[in-house]
This record gives structure tokens, sequence and C-alpha cells, in this order.
């Protein structure tokens, strides 16, 4: 009995550095952040230097920013666009021009790759997509929209 629990108890103390290894691993797994997705859309990805090259001519662009107005202001943006959120594109069409070079815009250009492609589809003359952030990250300059603060109303007033 005694060679039995010296046993189980020399099993147990062996395989607990390999099962609390494991779980180590697998927390660490999902506290990773994951990987980006690669872009996969039709319509060009644009680089900063594209970019801003389209911004030289304001008068020949329409840029569509597809990101939620929370984004917008904790990210920034670009001086000057056509605001309307991915999921509503389709009911925004007859906002859009037709006689201006569109570039749509994302944080990453996931979302502006896949608005973009459909604006293509519809007929408008997409250029490319691209990512805020990643416009960023490659030294560009974002306009911060600054939120003003809400107006005092009458019984605040008093």
């Amino acid at each position: 009995m005694k060679k039995r629990t010296k046993l189980i108890l020399l099993t147990m103390i062996l395989t607990t550095p390999v099962a609390f290894g494991a779980a180590h691993d697998h927390e660490k797994k999902a506290d990773a952040p994951a990987a980006a997705k690669p872009y996969t859309y039709k319509t060009p990805k644009l680089n900063r230097a594209q970019f801003d090259a389209l911004l030289a001519k304001p008068e020949q662009l329409l840029i569509v920013d597809v990101r939620r107005p929370d984004e917008l202001s904790k990210i920034g943006g670009f001086p000057f666009y056509f605001s309307v959120q991915a999921k509503e594109i389709e009911n925004s069409l007859a906002f859009i021009p037709k006689d201006r070079d569109i570039v749509t815009v994302s944080n990453h250009a996931g979302r502006a790759g896949a608005t973009a492609d459909l604006l293509a589809a519809k007929g408008f003359h997409v250029v490319g997509a691209v990512g805020a952030q990643n416009y960023e990250e490659e030294g560009g300059k974002l306009a911060k929209i600054e939120i003003p603060a809400p107006k005092p109303t009458a019984e605040q007033k008093k």
C-alpha cells in the first residue's frame, strides 16, 4: 500500500508541472493579440505616399470614412471626408458623387477595402483604401477631432 501511495504521489509530482505549463501556455496564447487579417480585397490598399499624392488634389478626391464616430474622435482622421459607417453604405449611395476619385478609410483598411469593392461594383471610381492607423504609423499626420462640450441646459444655468 505504501508503495502504491508513493507511486501515485510521484506520478502527480511529475505530471503537475506539465499540466500547469500547458495551462500557462494556453493563457499566453489567449492574451496575445490576434494577428492582423491579410488584406484580400480587389481595391488596392494605399500606403502613405500614395494617399498623400491623392490628397494633393482635393478637388478631385472624395474620402469616404466608414468608421464609427467614436473611432474618428479617438484616433483622428483626415481634414475632409464623407462619414458613413460601413454597415450603412448601401443606404447612402445617392449621396456619393460618381465624378470623383474615391478613397475609403477605416482603421487598418479592412472595412475600407470591403466598402471600396462594393462601391466599385456599383459603378463608383474607387482608387484605393487606406487605414488611418497605418497611415499614422508610416509618419502621416491625422487631424484630431475635438468633440465640443455639451451646452448647458436651462436647468444647469440656474
